[in-house]
């Protein structure tokens, strides 16, 4: 599969999973789709999401993977590739660190401000 097309499709997926997620989850936690990891021969495609607050993790992560046979139809239904990637899903580690970075920063300063 090209770079581009693999981009593309995988560009899509994170659209419509984020679509899906957003219609079926409930209120009680923020799913994000934060990014798709294509294999590089497009046969399967892990759906990467960060959810807040951090104690619905596991509880939104169970749901997503309940759902995977639903995405992948909503995906079907609005996506004309053929052969439609194997979906799995999971928590991103990396957005994990990044906002424990912000809070860090954030908390951090807050405390400096206090201390001069």
């Amino acid at each position: 599969m090209s770079e581009f097309r693999g981009e593309k499709i995988s560009n899509n997926i994170k659209e419509l999973a984020a679509l899906f997620i957003e219609r079926e989850a409930g209120i009680t936690s923020l799913i994000t789709v934060t990014r798709v990891l294509m294999a590089p021969d497009g046969r399967k495609a892990t759906i990467m999401i960060s959810v807040l607050p951090r104690e619905k993790e596991q509880a939104a992560y169970g749901f997503v993977k309940r759902n995977l046979g639903e995405l992948r139809k909503h995906i079907t239904k609005n996506l004309r590739i053929n052969p439609i990637p194997f979906l799995d899903v999971e928590i991103d580690e990396g957005e994990k660190n990044r906002q424990k970075i912000d809070d860090l920063l954030l908390h951090g300063s807050s405390k400096e401000d206090g201390v001069n």
